[in-house]
This record gives structure tokens, sequence and C-alpha cells, in this order.
């Protein structure tokens, strides 16, 4: 197991805290109430942020960079602890420090897509210092995750071809998600066109006739798309902003951790993670509780934090399953 395995562990102890004080908000459950408090900024921040730092930190190969992920880590920690100056400070940090390594990258790569991901860093940072000076972070987190999200896919899509049109207006679409944070129905826009881009011109509306693991990952992207339509035309609209987070953070987030985890995962901590169709079982569950909770806030959030528990479990099993296989096969006989 990989020497990295600490900072996902910091990570982890953010998003448990995190989702328990999501529950607690709606049910009588015994937790921090630093956690409740804390809610998204453990979720956002705290887990997302470890998570997305570590991914750059091993694409730039230079130990610098994990600066950001130990920082963002150990943000979520003093947010549990009940000391958010220092937490935010910390995870201000984390993000400045991805923002240089972002640069860096960039300076290797000169691309559309790596200067977006060096835009969704930047986002990041804004919406981390604006916690520090009592300013609106939400908006900031959401252009964060979807700069970084339209980058990946972007750079993931590169050998279709494209036409002028297609690649323009990605890049008008992430000039409007960097501009618009401080005008949320506007964003909102922004994110409706970004999905419909998406469903356009994503390499996944060609994989998801193939098969195994090529298709899982296109259906966890193509269901992503939905909720983040949908969370953004409820932004647009001013309906709902409450039920527009948790599509945009649940819906459209997680569905796109869910699809990138079986090849994020092996780069990252250097193990196998073999396909296996269990997979579809909790981003079933994800998503199915996600539309229960636009009717049933609870027992939504309750299915919500379960497809989560699930999917980790099952990614943890098909890991030590593939790791016990390869140990017995090395065993001398």
């Amino acid at each position: 197991m990989s020497w990295r395995l600490p900072f996902l562990v910091l990570g982890f102890i953010s998003l448990v805290f995190g989702v328990a004080g999501g529950l607690a908000r709606l049910s009588p459950i015994d937790v921090s109430l630093n956690a409740v408090a804390f809610h998204g900024a453990l979720m956002v921040s705290a887990f997302f942020g470890t998570v997305i730092s570590l991914e750059r930190a091993v694409a730039l190969a230079r130990p610098w960079a994990y600066l950001a992920p130990l920082s963002a880590g150990v943000g979520g920690i003093y947010l549990i602890l009940g000391r958010p100056d220092e937490g935010f400070q910390a995870m201000t940090l984390a993000a400045a420090v991805l923002v240089v390594a972002s640069i860096a990258i960039l300076r290797r790569q000169r691309s559309v897509e790596m200067a977006t991901l060096g835009a969704g860093a930047v986002a990041w940072l804004v919406g981390n210092a604006s916690v520090l000076v009592g300013l609106a972070a939400v908006p900031w987190w959401i252009a964060f995750f979807a700069l970084t999200i339209g980058a990946e896919r972007l750079e993931l899509s590169r050998y279709l071809k494209r036409t002028r049109f297609a690649r323009d207006s990605f890049v008008a679409l992430a000039v409007g998600m960097i501009l618009m944070p401080p005008f949320p129905r506007l964003l909102g826009l922004v994110l409706v066109l970004l999905a419909l881009w998406l469903f356009a011109f994503d390499l996944a509306r060609v994989t998801v006739r193939q098969a195994r693991l090529t298709r899982y990952v296109a259906v966890c992207l193509l269901a992503g798309y939905f909720w983040l339509a949908l969370g953004g035309l409820l932004m647009a609209l001013s309906i709902d902003y409450e039920a527009a987070l948790h599509t945009i953070f649940v819906g459209f987030v997680f569905s796109m951790v869910f699809g990138h985890a079986p090849i994020i995962v092996p780069a990252v901590l250097r193990v196998s993670f073999r396909y296996h169709p269990a997979l579809y079982a909790p981003l079933i569950l994800l998503h199915g509780s996600l539309a229960l909770r636009l009717f049933w806030v609870q027992a939504g959030a309750w299915g919500n934090a379960a497809a989560i528990v699930l999917f980790i479990a099952t990614a943890l099993f098909l890991v030590l399953r593939v790791d016990s296989h390869q140990s017995a096969n090395s065993t001398p006989r």
C-alpha cells in the first residue's frame, strides 16, 4: 500500500464527520456540533480538497506539492476540534499551494485543460479565503468542482475530433465559471450550459455503448451531468437553493467520484482496482436516494450516506481481493 495513504486517511476523517454532521441536521444522532456547523466545509474543502490536491501532487511529482493535501486534511481536523480560524487558514494555504502546483503543471503542458484546472484551484482559494473574511464561499466551491471536473473530462476526451465551436464554447464557459460566483443565478445558468456541453461533447456519450468498466464510468458521468443541469437550473430560477446544492455536490460530484475512483485510486495508491458489476449497487442507491431526497429530505439523505458507505466498502473489497489474489499467486509452491 502506498505511503500516500495517510493523506487519504486525513481526508476520510473529514468525510466521516462531514456526512455525520449533515445527517445530524435532519435526524437526532449523537455527533459533534462542530461536524454539524462545518458540514459543508468538511465535505468540500477538507475531504475533496485533500483528494483533488493529492491527485495533482502525484501528477506534478514534487515533494512540496504534498503540502496541499496535508494542509487540507489538517484543516479538516481543526474544524472537527472546533478551531475554525486555524482550519480555514490551513485550507486556504492548501488551495494556494494547489494554485502554484497547477501553474507548474501548466508550464509543462500549456493547454486549455491545464489552464482550466488552474482556474479551478483559484476558485477554491477564493472560496476558502472568503470564509476568513465573512463572505460566501459556496458559489466559489461549486466553480472549483465544475472547472476541475470539466477540465479533466476535456483532457480525457482529447482524442475526440472537436469543432472550433466546441473548444471555444468550453473556454467561454470556463471564463463564465470563474466570473459568476458572485451572481448565483448567472452561475446556475453557466452550470446548465456546461452540463449541456458535456452531454454533447464528452467521450462518455461514445463509451457508454461499450462494456464493463468503460461503460460503468460513462454511466456515472452521464448521470452526474443530469444532476449538474438540474442543480444549475434550480439555482438559475432561485428554486430551493438547498436542493440545488445537494444535486450538485451529491449527484454531480459523487457520481464523478464513483466513476473515476477505479482509475484514480490505482494511480495514487499504486494498487489494483478491478471492475466488478457490484459497483453499480452504490451508484443506483446514490441516484435513487437523491431523487427521493427532492421529495423526502430525511430518507434521501440517509440513502445518500448509505450509498457513500457502500461504495467505499465495495471499493475496499475489490482492492483487497485483488491484493490477496496476487499475494497467493506469488507464494512459492
